[in-house]
């Protein structure tokens, strides 16, 4: 089974372009990252479907104890891939969350935009670069 490719956002969507005086998170803006993320979501539960169907046409008894924990292996990997693109999915959900509530492309920390070029790469983020910045120094002083 080919690898899960969520390294970056659906692939066809090109960035969006701002026009010289439009608002942050104006309702094209808006509309522009809930397409996308639910694009993004979409692609995520079809790899979910696949890996289930792969997993049940596959799940055959080898007599051969090597086939059997290469195809265990396998698996394994299959489903940790599939957690973390649970887990995604949680994050693209609770972005979705945040456009309905109006407060989508702002910093949970400090309130500032978050930036559309930071919200391309990572359209699930919710912190500003400077915010996630200091956090994840505050993480690597606690793992010293």
């Amino acid at each position: 089974m080919a690898p899960s490719r969520h390294a970056f956002p659906v692939q066809g969507f090109e960035p969006y372009q701002a026009g010289e005086s439009e608002e942050y998170m104006s309702d094209e803006q808006l509309d522009h990252f809930r397409e996308l993320l639910e694009a993004w979501k979409r692609e995520l539960q079809e790899e979910v479907e696949r890996t289930v169907h792969h997993m049940r046409d596959d799940a055959n008894n080898h007599a051969d104890p090597a086939d059997r924990a290469t195809q265990e292996e396998e698996f394994a990997l299959e489903l940790r891939a599939r957690d973390r693109e649970r887990k995604l999915i949680r994050k693209i959900d609770q972005a979705l969350e945040r456009i309905r509530r109006g407060d989508y492309g702002y910093c949970d920390q400090c309130g500032i935009e978050i930036g559309l070029r930071r919200l391309e790469a990572r359209p699930t983020a919710t912190l500003c670069i400077d915010c996630k910045s200091l956090e994840e120094i505050r993480e690597r002083q606690r793992v010293a």
